[in-house]
């Protein structure tokens, strides 16, 4: 099994997600003050170890990987989603290649 991170470090990674996504105004939503609520709630101390503590850490480490890719998926569909017929030069920019410039020629050559 993986090491996970420590807890603050995981409430960072989700308040950071909310930031990205909600913008600048994140504070004052419900999802952020819910958030810190259960990490403060089940915060581990020295006279308590229980395995409800590892399950709300394995359920927000989960939480926060699904902020993640959801935003990441965002992203990659805005860059790549279908713009209607591209033509040839755009599909070849896309992939990283140029085309010839001259016909019959190598196209390198100015």
């Amino acid at each position: 099994m993986a090491s996970m991170s420590p807890p603050l470090r995981v409430c960072r990674g989700i308040l950071k997600e909310l930031r990205a996504s909600m913008g600048q105004s994140y504070r004052q939503s419900l999802a952020y003050n819910y958030v810190l609520d259960q990490f403060r709630k089940n915060k581990v101390t020295g006279e308590r170890y229980c395995r409800a503590q590892q399950e709300a850490h394995h359920d927000s480490q989960t939480y926060l990987c699904l902020l993640t890719a959801t935003r990441r998926h965002l992203a990659l569909h805005q860059l790549y989603h279908g713009k209607g017929e591209r033509n040839i030069e755009q599909a070849a920019d896309m992939v990283g290649l140029r085309l010839p410039t001259q016909p019959g020629g190598k196209g390198w050559e100015k």
